[in-house]
Parts: C-alpha cells; structure tokens; sequence
C-alpha cells in the first residue's frame, strides 16, 4: 500500500524534475497512459503529455500540497512564459506512479499574454 508520505514524495520529485527539465527523469514518476486535462487541452498517455512540455518548459512554485492515500492536491504559482497563473492540480497515483493529473487555472492571463490575430 503507498502512504500518503510516499505519494506526496513522488509528486514534489516529479515537479523538481519538471522544473529541472529533466524530463526523462520525470517521466519514471508517471504510467505509459497517464491522463492529463486542462483547462486549455487534454492529452491521452505520457508520451503526448511530455511532447508538449518539452516545448513549454513550464516553472512549478509549489505553495502547498495535501495528501490522502493515492491522491495528492498542489497548489501552485506556474510560470507559463509570458503569465504566471495560480492553479491548482490533483494527481492520482496507481503502483507509485501518477496515472492522472488534472489542472484547474483561471486561463485569462494566458489567453491575454497570446499573440493577437
């Protein structure tokens, strides 16, 4: 059984490798078909998921997390480039790994910062 130590422990590694850009470190953290919605998109699988980030190059100021068996709920500022936005993200793990990740911003700071058509 995983503790809810050990799952919050996973989640801060995953984010430390994500800001580090280390990607491929970060993707041990996560199952082949992790999920990930958004308020922008979702993607199907981990090798979709970190595609795009790839390109993102998202930053993770951790504020705070909670934990309760296999979930864990961060709340965060995200440097998203051109805006910085509050979000907040639940990830579930399954085996240890995250299998889900959901992320909930207000998108208006993103969607001002795009470039105008």
């Amino acid at each position: 059984m995983t503790t809810d130590n050990n799952t919050q422990q996973t989640v801060q590694a995953f984010l430390e490798a994500m800001n580090a850009e280390d990607f491929d470190k970060a993707r041990t953290y996560t199952t082949d078909d992790m999920i990930f919605e958004g308020v922008l998109g979702t993607r199907n699988g981990a090798e979709a998921y970190f595609s795009d980030m790839k390109n993102m190059k998202l930053k993770y100021d951790v504020l705070k997390s909670f934990s309760s068996g296999n979930d864990v709920a961060v709340f965060y500022n995200i440097d998203m480039g051109p805006a910085k936005v509050f979000c907040a993200g639940w990830y579930q793990l399954k085996g240890g790994q995250i299998s889900k990740i959901k992320v909930v911003f207000d998108p208006r700071p993103v969607l001002d910062s795009a470039p105008k058509k």
